[in-house]
């Protein structure tokens, strides 16, 4: 077969400069260290500096760089591993679970979620708001969807706002028996709130996963879980949840 026009495309400059940065990267700097600004790197590297951003930009991407606020670039420690699709079946809430509480309504689910709940497209939920951190560092923002038939004596609770309520949520959610969990995952942009909550800027990698509760031969509960795409990598089968991987000299490779 012949040369596909593709395969006469020049590599684009920005890309391999990201080749180089990511070689300093694993020599030169260590975990957490903030990179020289913009105008110094792209001198050294003898490169305009819009190439240097979208060298950067895709560094960011793939997980060796963050950008934070007030601070600058910094080298990203390796990501950490997300267990997703795991045998072991739970509610969330239940033991073991790393996600905190932070506030329940009762509001209208998105049209998506409302299908997968089968509940009409003007009827409310509950709608439980959760965090995820490890080691200090935000790495996921939940909304868990939850039908108001599976949890009918929250009423009851006297815990009328905020994470208590979203706990007593839970507890009565935990009452059913859980048939199975269904998961998807894929690449998305954080919104303005996600943004917010991660410590991301609006617009940024982020990986979604969808949960899918069943009980009683119907969806009781969606979760939509929202995870950092620069520090997150996610694992299938490892019931072990998040961890850090990294080596003894905290190397960003």
């Amino acid at each position: 077969m012949g040369t596909t026009q593709l395969e006469t495309v020049p590599e684009p400059k920005y890309w391999h400069l990201k080749t180089v940065l990511s070689e300093a990267l694993d020599t030169e700097f260590t975990v957490g260290e903030i990179l020289p600004n913009e105008r110094d790197l792209a001198a050294r590297f003898g490169v305009a500096r819009a190439t240097l951003r979208q060298a950067l930009e895709q560094l960011e991407l793939e997980g060796r760089l963050q950008r934070r606020r007030g601070v600058g670039t910094t080298v990203a420690p390796p990501r950490m591993g997300v267990a997703v699709g795991t045998e072991q079946h739970a509610w969330p809430g239940a033991a073991g679970d790393d996600w905190q509480p932070v506030d329940c309504t009762q509001e209208v689910p998105p049209a998506a979620v409302a299908d997968a709940l089968e509940t009409g497209t003007d009827q409310p939920v509950h709608l439980v708001r959760r965090s995820r951190t490890t080691h200090g560092q935000p790495v996921a923002a939940e909304l868990l969807y939850i039908v108001s038939s599976a949890v009918p004596d929250v009423s009851a609770v006297g815990a009328p706002a905020g994470a208590a309520r979203a706990r007593a949520v839970l507890r009565e959610l935990q009452r059913l028996e859980l048939e199975g969990q269904e998961s998807a995952v894929e690449l998305g942009s954080a919104r303005a709130d996600d943004a917010r909550q991660l410590d991301r800027l609006p617009g940024a990698p982020v990986l979604v996963v969808t949960t899918r509760y069943i009980a009683e031969g119907r969806t009781a509960a969606v979760s939509v879980a929202t995870y950092r795409a620069d520090t997150c990598r996610l694992t299938f089968g490892d019931p072990s949840g998040v961890e850090f991987h990294q080596g003894p000299e905290r190397r960003a490779s």
